[in-house]
């Protein structure tokens, strides 16, 4: 049995179809046919159910397909610890975060990573904290910021910081709001917030249920520079982190009474993988960059 094999395995169980998963592997169907019967023949059982109109794993198939994912991650993890290099000369760092950290912490933090360490590449992708922590259980990722709370069980957590979440106005289109609002004046005040489906706004949602407030929210948006250019240039607020507006010169923040329940930042990972040079020196990055809190 080869590398291969097990590639071209998954590739078919991914696709549930023989032309998608050669096409996707840039081989012939009958090369692929031919390879899948090898490892039949090799483990003495039929590992797909052909009979339907689309591919199917069998029992078998799916008792294997489950060790042969967990053996792809792994042997990837040698490669990559084969090319590691200690003194950091060079390596990589596949990095992730949920939106609002990208928009005040992946500056700075991957700036100084990059100063230090400029033989390093650096991928960051931004996504949901779900599809985060999946990425890391299937080893597409090596490290993730994001929230405390329930993770897969393949996930491990570090704690870094504390995040607030605050009003946000235009500095200059709304310099007489009051410093101190309470619950039922943001019940008075148009905002713009981020749409549903994002943790942040879930989070704003249950302090408005909490406060029993109903918001007035004028827009909706995925994107938090869109949000922010809104804020700036006119009389909409918004509630999102206060750091933004450290990041931010033309906002300002006004306290919220109750405030938010602020939110535990935490560093993500895949027990038990392999950890880089590179890998290890981020980490090492970000307890010194928040030690202090």
């Amino acid at each position: 049995m080869l590398l291969r094999h097990i590639r071209y395995l998954l590739a078919v169980a991914e696709h549930g179809n023989f032309t998608r998963a050669a096409e996707a592997l840039h081989v012939s169907q009958p090369t692929l046919s031919q390879q899948i019967k090898q490892l039949d023949d090799s483990l003495g059982a039929p590992l797909f159910d052909r009979s339907g109109r689309t591919v199917r794993l069998t029992d078998a198939g799916e008792a294997y397909v489950r060790y042969a994912r967990l053996a792809l991650q792994d042997l990837e993890a040698a490669r990559r610890a084969m090319h590691d290099v200690q003194d950091l000369r060079r390596g990589s760092l596949r990095l992730a975060m949920t939106p609002t950290f990208s928009t005040y912490l992946a500056g700075p933090l991957l700036t100084s990573f990059n100063q230090r360490y400029p033989g390093i590449g650096l991928s960051l992708e931004e996504m949901s904290q779900d599809q985060l922590e999946a990425a890391l259980a299937e080893d597409r990722l090596d490290l993730g910021i994001a929230f405390a709370g329930q993770h897969l069980p393949d996930i491990e957590s570090q704690w870094l910081f504390e995040e607030n979440l605050g009003l946000m106005v235009s500095r200059e289109q709304q310099p007489a709001l009051a410093h101190n609002v309470t619950a039922a004046g943001l019940e008075l005040q148009p905002l713009v917030l981020l749409s549903g489906d994002f943790a942040t706004r879930q989070h704003i949602d249950r302090y408005c249920r909490e406060q029993g407030i109903t918001p007035r929210i004028a827009i909706e948006a995925n994107s938090i520079g869109a949000i922010v250019e809104i804020v700036r240039r006119g009389q909409l607020a918004t509630i999102l982190p206060l750091a933004i507006t450290q990041e931010q010169p033309g906002l300002r923040s006004v306290n919220l009474q109750p405030p938010l329940a602020p939110r535990s930042v935490v560093l993500l990972g895949r027990k038990g993988a392999y950890r880089s040079a590179a890998c290890q020196a981020f980490r090492e990055l970000l307890t010194a960059a928040f030690a202090s809190g």
